[in-house]
C-alpha cells in the first residue's frame, strides 16, 4: 500500500469511527472532549462539527494547527503530553481522541508505555477513546472494528 493510500485510509478510519460514536453510541451527557495529538486541526475542525456543545481541549507539543482550524488559546495545551497530559488525569472526559503514533514501530512502543494509562486515567467510565494506536489497558474494552475499517488500522474503546 502507497503512504497516500495508507493516510486516507487511517483518515476514514477515523472518521467512520467518530462519526459512529457521534450517530449510534452517543457520549456520556457530561464531560469534555481531548485531543491528544493536534497536529494541523483537522480532526479538531471535525469534532468541533460533530460535538458542538462539548469543549475541547487540544493536547501537543506546539501550536501546528492551521489558523482556521486553531483551538482558542485556552483551549490548547503545548508541551510534551506525556507530562502535560497527566495533569487532565481524573478529569472524566467524554472522550479522548489520540493520534500521536509516528508510524516508526520502535518510537511507537516508547508511546505506548504510558499512553494507554494517561487516557484510561483522563476517560469517564462509560466515555470512549479512540485512538491510531492499540490502547491495551485493563479498564479499557475494545470495541468491535467497523467494517469499514480495516484490521488494526483504528481503535476504540469503553472505558469499563
Amino acid at each position: 500500500m502507497s503512504r497516500l493510500d495508507s493516510f486516507i485510509s487511517r483518515m476514514t478510519a477515523q472518521r467512520d469511527i467518530l462519526n459512529h460514536i457521534e450517530g449510534t453510541l452517543g457520549l456520556p451527557a457530561e464531560g469534555d472532549i481531548f485531543e491528544v495529538g493536534l497536529g494541523n486541526g483537522r480532526t479538531h475542525s471535525h469534532l468541533r462539527q460533530l460535538f458542538p456543545h462539548r469543549r475541547i481541549l487540544a493536547f501537543d507539543r506546539h501550536m501546528g494547527a492551521h489558523k482556521t482550524e486553531a483551538p482558542e488559546p485556552q483551549d490548547v495545551v503545548l508541551g510534551e503530553i506525556k507530562e502535560t497530559g497527566l495533569d487532565y488525569v481524573g478529569r472524566n472526559a467524554a472522550l479522548v481522541h489520540a493520534d500521536i503514533g509516528q508510524g516508526y514501530p520502535e518510537k511507537d512502543a516508547i508511546t505506548l508505555t504510558w499512553l494507554p494509562q494517561m487516557v484510561a486515567g483522563m476517560l469517564a467510565k462509560g466515555s470512549y477513546a479512540v485512538s491510531g494506536l492499540p490502547l491495551d489497558h485493563p479498564e479499557l474494552e475494545e470495541l468491535p472494528r467497523l467494517p469499514s475499517v480495516e484490521e488494526g488500522r483504528y481503535f476504540y474503546y469503553r472505558k469499563r
